[in-house]
């Protein structure tokens, strides 16, 4: 249930334009500096924000991305949903296939719990609640 790359990018993303002022836009590049992502990645994942209409896209001289509408408004949820991202529902802990409530390994009761809660929190959590405390640090960009 661990967060697949483009969820994690994702996310960070997001914090990061949680954080810049409702006029102001970030390049692919100031983005992927301040969210500590890869540059190349970027644009993937920004495409499915926008098409999410999580993130609204600017090109040319003062272009870049912005949020769609105020971090308030935006669940965690709705980022993870916009990158494909499902938490492994129904996939045994111990990799053995198909979980089987009737005759479950010895961490199905546990692993149900976290599934469960993860879930909870991905709904109720709003963007606002995980924005970086200083989002304009220089963070060295990944290679």
């Amino acid at each position: 249930m661990i967060l697949n790359q483009t969820a994690e990018y994702a996310l960070r993303a997001m914090a990061v334009l949680t954080a810049v002022s409702p006029d102001e836009r970030l390049s692919s590049a100031d983005l992927a500096r301040r969210a500590n992502l890869p540059t190349h990645y970027v644009s993937k994942v920004m495409r499915r924000l926008v098409l999410a209409r999580l993130v609204t896209s600017q090109r040319g001289h003062g272009g870049g991305f912005a949020l769609a509408r105020e971090p308030s408004g935006i669940r965690i949820i709705d980022v993870l949903e916009a990158v494909e991202f499902q938490p492994a529902e129904g996939q045994c802990a111990f990799g053995v296939g198909e979980c089987n409530p009737t005759s479950h390994c010895a961490l199905h009761p546990a692993y149900t719990a976290l599934h469960a809660t993860f879930l909870r929190w991905a709904r109720e959590t709003m963007l606002v609640e995980v924005a970086p405390e200083n989002p304009a640090s220089s963070a060295p960009s990944p290679s």
